[in-house]
């Protein structure tokens, strides 16, 4: 889809699974914990009973590993009726620090079109997640200098979007967000009026997933990063 973005002035990038991988860690994490239980439930139903705790401490714990980490232990002490030995609720903490303590792996291209945007357009970085663990993430990219700006908000909705930009003097229709997530990165920006890019990641968390009718939408979804130095 052809978009106009003559306009752009401010580029946004989500962080995890645009710039650097992280949903392959939990993935990695949730089969461990389903491992540490499989004498209490199958995988398939301790899966359903994680995201199901997930969602529940969603509102009181935030996005993040932290709050994953409580929501492991709640489960597993729910899962197996508080029967779970204290080496299994120490095995998960454990895992917790471990996905905290993961390197920063770059995607492929991300430096590639930082240095090509960063002359012409202002960089800002707009992600979600625990304050402390995105900001080691940001330090430990190398991309610190690339950016104005790293936000780190509790939710991605309009009216997160909408304070945001207004707190960063940034006009709507200037500004054009970069991001994995249609539910957190592309609609909530076209709902506002500014423009949206999705470059999706090969894993994606449920609670992200969406379904809609791209005919009845208007942005651009690329197949990697790099392509769009094709339309900036």
């Amino acid at each position: 889809m052809e978009v106009d973005y003559s306009t752009i002035k401010v580029v946004g990038f989500d962080a995890d699974d645009t710039l650097w991988v992280n949903e392959t860690y939990f993935r990695e994490a949730e089969a461990k914990f389903a491992s540490l239980l499989d004498g209490f439930e199958t995988k398939n139903k301790i899966d359903q009973e994680l995201f199901k705790m997930e969602m529940k401490n969603l509102e009181l714990y935030g996005y993040g590993i932290k709050g994953f980490i409580l929501s492991m232990v709640e489960s597993a002490m729910e899962i197996s009726n508080n029967t779970v030995s204290q080496a299994t609720i120490t095995e998960l903490l454990n895992l917790g620090k471990e996905m905290i303590s993961q390197p920063v792996e770059l995607l492929e291209g991300v430096k590639e079109v930082l240095d090509g945007l960063s002359d012409t357009y202002r960089l800002i970085v707009l992600t979600k997640g625990d304050l402390l663990d995105q900001e080691r993430k940001i330090e430990r990219s190398g991309l610190s200098q690339y950016f104005h700006h790293v936000e780190v908000l509790s939710d991605k909705k309009e009216n997160n979007y909408l304070n945001l930009l207004e707190h960063l003097e940034i006009n709507v229709n200037e500004f054009l967000m970069i991001g994995n997530s249609l539910k957190s990165d592309v609609l909530p920006l076209l709902n506002i009026g500014a423009q949206a890019v999705h470059v999706p990641f090969h894993t994606t968390w449920q609670h992200e997933e969406v379904t809609i009718d791209q005919d009845d939408i208007k942005y651009l979804k690329i197949n990697k990063l790099s392509d769009i130095l094709k339309h900036l």
